[in-house]
């Protein structure tokens, strides 16, 4: 009964539409199929509750799914709903909060009921879990994907193959004639030649580091970790911003140059040049945390195999070491490759007339000729690309085996770097560290001087004021700065959108994990199809899916919390079953056998144990959320304003200094949020014989 009860509930909440008078007023406003829907409800429900189990359970699945059709067809199809009788028009109507709730509760429903058949061995909380995961996705992912795919053959007149591929042959993609003239390449190449780029830096640069980190003894192991975290935290752009400061036409350093060696003022910093070294500097200490677990993990016994047989330290290195790391180098290389792909903020700042498909794909979105048409051709090209990389990973290292850590004991000591190979690492190694420590110099006093990029080092908080003026007023606290609501609507929009990206994604998690049900792979590619799908390519998906109805949330604060769910669940996904592969199964057969229902299992057993899972996801999805740059920039308002994007005008602006205080400001916010997850979140306490272990909660 109050299963039923809570249901219905929920249904009638799609009432409160604009008609005046209950269910007669939704009649006569038009809005058939809600009403229908809700009175199919009503009718299963009191079936279940005066016949038997199975036919009740008949009548709920039957009657829930027949009012999601119902809704389905009013909503997505409104020329054959206007064609049976369902609607007043073919003008299809928005859902509106109320039809959302109601749409929900009827997937529930069905998903409840067809459990009583044997679906997911008669368990209601994996079924509906399962649906309502499955149901969410194809939302959010699948159907703003195909909404995209669909819009690159629509042209201003007609539907056709010919639109799409007139757009897709335009010279400014795939020109070449940069090779051999003076005229600039397309964006299709120059995107390619970046990521390979600054994939290989990024990746050489990162195995050097984890060699010296591991394989020597560095002195200061700390200044690594915390070279590695600062840009995690930091918005993508931030970088960018200091170099130009640094080596801009009036930069520190350029001007530095001029004065003391007469080295001529350039523009060399704006084109590829810059975004390179921007994106190496920002990509280097995420592979650098891969290659150091990998070196970590590494078994010795092979390298002492090898030392056995009389082979040098070098040839170790060549034969044994890194083809034993080829698949850290490969998901290392792949990821730097990715993330240059989907890269907005630094080819928006640096990129000058260097143009890639991240920024191309903006200006046809927000440009004065507006083409979304364009738009959607441009991000299927990038999108190609990021699915092309993960098709040639998978093909070249899928069937080779790297396992070195077996049953058997492996204590051993790892082979010495060859002679001279430290040296030569520190060489390169040094200046990207006094690189960087500058970089995040910038950023730390940038915002406290008056224009550190003419070198006036007079302290100041003027720029602080402009940004975060907090003033005390007859009618009490006035945030006076101009940052201040882009602030608080990006705190807001982040904390609403973490909890919900955990909830998801380790509930996701433990489905995939420890159920076994018919479409398990397909649900899990494409809970893992959002991660594959640059972040640009996201935010046009979303506006050409959700401006128009039925699900029209374009403008509102959901779409920015939908978008950050969604696009962030992958990590919560792969962070969950990674911690379930440690937790003993028996454990939820003994809660099982206790008659404890799955999800009492899942929240008394499991979940207590999954802390440092439910840690990382939570500061992931936060912190990526605070400093996401691509996906939002399309779907930020005047009354929905992001940090980010706030950032992004003032340095369109030229106010650098005031663009660098928010920076600074928002670094010292998400690490005093990251301390408090972890204090609200606390420890996976494990006791074991004779000893005190502590798992951290931590990442």
């Amino acid at each position: 009964m109050k299963t039923f009860a809570l249901r219905l509930g929920a249904g009638a909440l799609a009432l409160r539409l604009a008609a005046p008078a209950g269910l007669a007023g939704v009649f006569a406003a038009g809005h058939v199929a809600p009403a229908v829907a809700a009175l199919v409800l009503a009718a299963a429900g009191a079936a279940a509750l005066a016949g038997a189990t199975r036919a009740g359970a008949l009548a709920g699945a039957f009657g829930g799914f027949l009012a999601l059709a119902l809704v389905i067809v009013a909503g997505f199809l409104p020329a054959l709903a206007a064609a049976i009788g369902l609607a007043p028009g073919e003008i299809a109507r928005p859902l509106g909060p109320g039809g959302g709730v109601m749409a929900g509760a009827l997937v529930a429903l069905f998903a409840g009921s067809i459990a009583r058949f044997g679906a997911f061995r008669n368990d209601r909380f994996v079924s509906v879990s399962v649906v309502m995961i499955g149901a969410l996705v194809v939302l959010f992912v699948f159907w703003p994907v195909v909404r995209m795919l669909s819009e690159a053959f629509y042209g201003e007149s007609d539907v056709a193959a010919r639109v799409f591929i007139d757009r897709l042959l335009q010279d400014d993609i795939w020109s070449l004639a940069c090779l051999w003239s003076t005229v600039r390449c397309g964006v299709a190449p120059n995107t390619v030649i970046l990521g390979i780029l600054a994939a290989f830096f990024s990746t050489s640069l990162a195995l050097g580091l984890a060699l010296i980190a591991v394989r020597t003894n560095v002195r200061f192991p700390r200044a690594f970790d915390a070279l590695a975290i600062l840009p995690i935290i930091t918005p993508p752009f931030v970088i960018g911003l200091a170099l130009i400061v640094l080596f801009g036409r009036t930069g520190l350093i350029t001007t530095a140059m001029w004065d003391w060696f007469g080295v001529p003022r350039s523009r060399w910093l704006y084109g590829l040049p810059g975004v390179l070294l921007a994106q190496v500097l920002s990509q280097v200490p995420l592979s650098f945390l891969i290659m150091v677990g990998a070196l970590k993990a590494l078994s010795p016994t092979l390298e002492e195999a090898a030392q056995t047989l009389r082979a040098s330290r070098t040839r170790i290195l060549m034969t044994v070491t890194l083809p034993l790391l080829l698949p850290a180098v490969a998901n290392t290389y792949l990821l730097a490759f990715v993330e240059s792909l989907a890269d907005f903020g630094n080819p928006l700042v640096l990129g000058g007339n260097f143009e890639v498909l991240s920024t191309k794909i903006f200006f046809a979105v927000v440009g004065a000729q507006h083409e979304p048409g364009r738009a959607a051709v441009l991000a299927m090209v990038l999108l190609a690309f990021t699915l092309a990389a993960f098709v040639l990973q998978m093909r070249l290292l899928g069937r080779t085996s790297f396992v070195t850590v077996s049953g058997k004991g492996d204590s051993g000591v790892s082979a010495e770097l060859p002679k001279g190979l430290p040296a030569g690492l520190w060489g390169v190694i040094v200046p990207w560290i006094a690189l960087t420590v500058a970089v995040y110099t910038i950023v730390l006093i940038g915002g406290f001087v008056k224009d550190i990029g003419r070198f006036d080092m007079t302290p100041t908080l003027d720029h602080l004021r402009t940004g975060f003026l907090v003033e005390w007023t007859d009618h009490g606290l006035f945030w006076a700065g101009s940052a201040w609501d882009s602030f608080w609507t990006t705190v807001l929009v982040s904390a609403a959108a973490a909890p919900l990206t955990t909830i998801i994604g380790l509930l996701t998690a433990y489905v995939l994990a420890r159920q076994h049900f018919r479409g398990r792979r397909s649900l899990e590619f494409l809970t893992m199809l959002s991660f594959a799908i640059p972040g640009t390519v996201i935010g046009v998906a979303y506006i050409l899916a959700f401006n128009v109805p039925p699900v029209e949330i374009t403008g509102t604060g959901f779409i920015l919390i939908a978008c950050f769910v969604f696009r962030n669940m992958p990590v919560g996904v792969r962070a969950g079953i990674a911690a379930l592969s440690q937790i003993d199964p028996s454990l939820d057969e003994a809660s099982a056998t206790l008659r404890a229902s799955t999800g009492r299992t899942l929240v008394a057993v499991v979940l207590p144990l999954m802390k440092p899972a439910i840690v990382a996801t939570l500061v992931f999805s936060f912190v990526h959320a605070m400093t996401a740059v691509s996906a939002i920039i399309f779907l930020v308002t005047a009354r929905y304003n992001m940090a980010t994007a706030y950032i992004v005008g003032r340095v369109e602006a030229g106010e650098y200094s005031l663009a660098i205080a928010y920076c600074a400001f928002m670094i010292v916010f998400m690490i005093a949020a990251i301390a408090t997850i972890r204090l609200v979140v606390g420890e996976a306490r494990l006791g074991r014989r004779g000893s005190g272990e502590i798992v951290s909660g931590g990442t």
